[in-house]
């Protein structure tokens, strides 16, 4: 076993990238607060070709930094808008065909692994702040809720983790050849 050098991997360039066919899902960051949970939401969404990501309310933005020292250069590849009202948002994401999901625990979620995705749909994930989670107004909104269940003592996991495990589970079942 060897391991390989970034140019055995073959990645696309940020070019390709742009022009290359990604899954019919996006990302709604409701204010979330830590720099670096967005940085790495980028990241993963450029891991899995996610179509893009809206970031919302108090959520920073890019060029910064912070989100930078996660992303390592996603924002440059990922397709992001800002909006300054997630419920408002959402509104139109429906209205333009999009299922909304809410990553959140609620009366009515279901369990990760039993979440049937929308066939043949374009899919937004909406995630919420590392507090107080998804908004009570993006909550009330939404088509449905999900979340991953947990074992231990903690009630959640961190927003960064929770991102990953979601969209590759969407990955998984939503690949890009289907």
């Amino acid at each position: 076993m060897k391991k390989l050098a970034l140019d055995d991997l073959g990645r696309l360039s940020v070019d390709q990238f742009k022009s290359a066919k990604k899954l019919p899902l996006c990302l709604v960051l409701d204010n979330v607060r830590s720099l670096h949970n967005v940085g790495s939401a980028f990241r993963t969404a450029d891991a899995f070709r996610v179509q893009k990501i809206f970031l919302t309310g108090i959520t920073g933005t890019p060029p910064h930094r912070e989100i930078e020292k996660t992303a390592l250069g996603a924002t440059a590849s990922v397709d992001w808008q800002y909006a300054p009202d997630t419920a408002a948002l959402l509104q139109e994401l429906r209205a333009q065909g999009w299922t909304l999901v809410a990553v959140e625990q609620t009366t009515e979620s279901v369990p990760l692994q039993q979440f049937a995705m929308p066939a043949n749909q374009k899919l937004c994930l909406v995630f919420g702040n590392e507090v107080h989670g998804v908004s009570e107004a993006a909550v009330a909104l939404v088509h449905q809720a999900l979340e991953i269940p947990q074992a231990g003592t903690k009630h959640s996991l961190n927003i960064s983790v929770c991102l990953g495990i979601v969209v590759w589970e969407v990955f998984k079942k939503q690949s890009l050849s289907g």
